[in-house]
């Protein structure tokens, strides 16, 4: 079996686990909905315009909700020890750490347009004329934060206190994600010109690649300790 294959069948694996059980999407899909419904009541939208807090509000609903869903990325193969059955199967490590990954980015995919499907209806907003880049901004963000977060959730998930501990080790190593994240998604949302947007972009995307490098070097020692 080639390596594209034995990653492809990694991350098959776990989103038609995904699709049978829904548990993770029930979750994120109610939780992102949960905050959209919140913040459309507790902001008062006479005295702020939407377009001023929008940017804050999508990013914290993707990671938030983004972590609720990666928290779980180990836990049905935690059961009865299956994960050693699947680190004694001949794919590398590291196609098993791009498979998680590959999952758990549809995955948060899914999250990001249903935030913006849900931040559209409640706030009335028209993602600054150019929602396809908007989509490819967050998606941007959201590989590195995926990158980051499939291997901080192998950790957490050999740990007695499992999804309390991802929270605490993930985030602080996400602010450049936010930072440029926010800061792109703000700009075009006041439809910035593209040229203002590119130096975040690139520094998403320089993240991204660092983090993937950087989890697939280190989940083999993560997941053989």
């Amino acid at each position: 079996m080639t390596y594209l294959r034995q990653l492809w069948a990694i991350a098959w694996k776990d989103l038609l686990i995904e699709a049978r059980g829904r548990e993770r999407f029930a979750a994120v899909a109610g939780f992102t909905a949960l905050i959209g419904v919140l913040f459309n009541f507790a902001v008062d939208w006479t005295a702020v315009r939407p377009d001023q807090m929008a940017s804050a509000l999508v990013w914290l609903a993707v990671i938030f909700g983004g972590t609720l869903g990666l928290g779980r990325t180990f836990e049905l193969e935690a059961q009865d020890d299956a994960f050693q059955g699947v680190l004694l199967s001949p794919v590398p490590r590291d196609a098993l750490y791009f498979g998680k990954v590959l999952s758990n980015y549809v995955i948060v995919l899914v999250v990001t347009v249903l935030v913006l499907v849900f931040f559209a209806v409640f706030f009335n907003l028209d993602w600054g004329g150019r929602p396809l880049l908007l989509l490819a901004t967050l998606a941007l963000g959201g590989l590195g934060f995926v990158a980051v977060g499939t291997l901080f959730s192998a950790v957490s998930s050999g740990t007695a206190i499992g999804q309390t501990l991802l929270p605490v080790l993930l985030f602080p190593l996400l602010v450049p994600v936010v930072i440029y994240g926010t800061s792109a998604t703000g700009r075009i949302l006041v439809g910035r010109p593209v040229n203002e947007i590119e130096g975040n972009l690139r520094m998403l995307g320089a993240f991204a690649l660092v983090a993937l490098a950087g989890g697939a070097m280190l989940f083999r020692y993560v997941v053989e300790d």
